[in-house]
């Protein structure tokens, strides 16, 4: 059973939903960044999303856009992400971590040789953003081979005819995009979450993400009373990015500002269906 697998089968049998926090990697620098990724399992992240900084961010909103942004200013890169990964595996082999970001960068480093080297760092899963399931053949395959879970995107806008086509093949979990648009910009209201939830169990018994609009721990408890996870990223990134300075470094109390929301998103979850 995979990392992902397992933990959400632990969260099933406690009767609890899981809460993903997301940091950029290398935002606002590789060692602020790793002190964060450290961090967030003793304040409360059941599986842990990391985006992969990338200059064409097309479904990100202009928080997770600057996130990158910083990175790449700080020298963020692919192999970067892998060597954080390869870290934090050195002290906690039981969190699953998830890859998020954008198709371009992967092929610059070479599929085979990154899921490859992805699961040797200790990655359990990918969500390829701008990846549709008619060319998931591109990484499909080497991913499966290195035990890897593709993790597929379901929107509003997914009708019941296609939604097989794209749940097909993927594995982990399934991620609700739940508004339409670039993340951070609205939150999905209970009601919308109520019948799109559905929908999605109906074509698969794989757990279900709620992310692109959770940002409150009132917010984060809708989700997973609808769903089986809260995916919180923007309103993570817009609490590091008011801690820093004027020329945009950390300072002492970056890190556990946004691991301080962490544990008041995660008392929030873990309270949700009690």
């Amino acid at each position: 059973m995979s990392r992902i697998a397992a933990r959400f089968a632990q969260l099933a049998s406690a009767g609890r939903g899981a809460l993903i926090p997301f940091l950029e990697a290398g935002d606002p620098d590789p060692e602020t960044s790793m002190a964060l990724l450290a961090g967030m399992p003793d304040a409360g992240a059941d599986l842990i999303e990391i985006g992969m900084p990338f200059t064409d961010p097309m479904a990100d909103g202009p928080t997770v856009q600057a996130a990158g942004k910083r990175a790449l200013a700080a020298g963020a890169s692919l192999a970067g992400t892998l060597s954080m990964v390869r870290r934090f595996r050195a002290q906690d082999a039981a969190t699953p971590i998830i890859l998020m970001g954008y198709l371009n960068p992967i092929l610059s480093y070479g599929t085979q040789r990154f899921c490859v080297d992805a699961a040797a760092a200790g990655v359990d899963g990918l969500i390829v953003v701008d990846l549709p399931t008619e060319e998931a053949d591109l990484l499909a395959a080497d991913a499966r081979a290195n035990g890897l879970d593709i993790i597929r995107l379901v929107a509003p806008t997914t009708d019941d005819a296609r939604m097989p086509r794209v749940l097909d093949g993927s594995s982990g979990f399934i991620y609700y995009v739940s508004i339409t648009g670039i993340t951070g910009t609205r939150t999905a209201s209970a009601d919308e979450l109520a019948a799109a939830i559905p929908r999605i169990r109906r074509v698969s018994a794989l757990p279900v993400a709620v992310g692109f609009g959770v940002r409150s721990p009132a917010q984060a408890v809708a989700a997973v009373r609808a769903a089986d996870a809260a995916v919180v990223a923007s309103a993570l990134l817009d609490t590091l990015a008011g801690t820093l300075d004027a020329q945009g470094r950390a300072q002492r109390h970056t890190v556990s500002a946004v691991l301080d929301q962490v544990r008041a998103l995660a008392d929030a979850v873990r309270g949700a269906r009690a």
